[in-house]
C-alpha cells in the first residue's frame, strides 16, 4: 500500500506528521510492501483556502492512503472520488503513524472531522 504522509520537513520515516494537508510544505510517500519512500514538495501549497487540489499538492502520484492530522472538506471528496482513503494521523512521525496504520488503529476521516477554515477553528486541535 502506498501511503502519503504530509510533512512540514522531509526528514523520511522521523518527519512529524503535518496537521493540515493543503498546507504542508512536503510529502513523505511509504511504500509499505517494501518499506520504500519517496520525498515530494507540495506542488499546491500556496492555493487559495477551500481550493486544494490533492493531485497537483502529489505532483500526479497515485496513492492509496492519505494519514493527515486534518483536512479539509474539498480535499477529503477529491482524495476520496479518486479512491485514496484518508486517516486522522496521531500525533508524531511517519513511522509511528506506519505501525498505527498497518495494525489498525487510525480512524478514517468523515465530515464530521474536517476542517472549516482556519479562522472557524479545526476538529484536531
Amino acid at each position: 500500500m502506498k501511503i502519503c504522509f504530509p510533512a512540514e520537513t522531509l526528514q523520511g520515516m522521523k518527519s512529524v506528521v503535518y496537521e493540515h494537508f493543503g498546507s504542508a510544505p512536503g510529502f513523505i510517500i511509504v511504500d509499505t510492501d517494501n518499506m520504500s519512500l519517496e520525498e515530494i514538495q507540495n506542488g499546491d501549497e500556496h492555493h487559495a483556502h477551500g481550493m486544494c487540489q490533492p493531485l497537483k499538492a502529489l505532483g500526479g502520484r497515485e496513492v492509496d492512503a492519505v494519514v493527515v492530522g486534518g483536512i479539509g472538506m474539498g480535499a477529503l471528496m477529491k482524495l476520496q472520488a479518486q479512491g485514496v482513503k484518508v486517516y486522522r494521523a496521531a500525533s508524531g512521525t511517519v513511522l509511528q503513524n506506519v505501525d498505527l496504520i498497518q495494525n489498525g488503529n487510525l480512524p478514517q476521516f468523515d465530515a464530521r472531522h474536517t476542517c472549516a477554515g482556519h479562522e472557524n477553528g479545526c476538529s484536531h486541535h
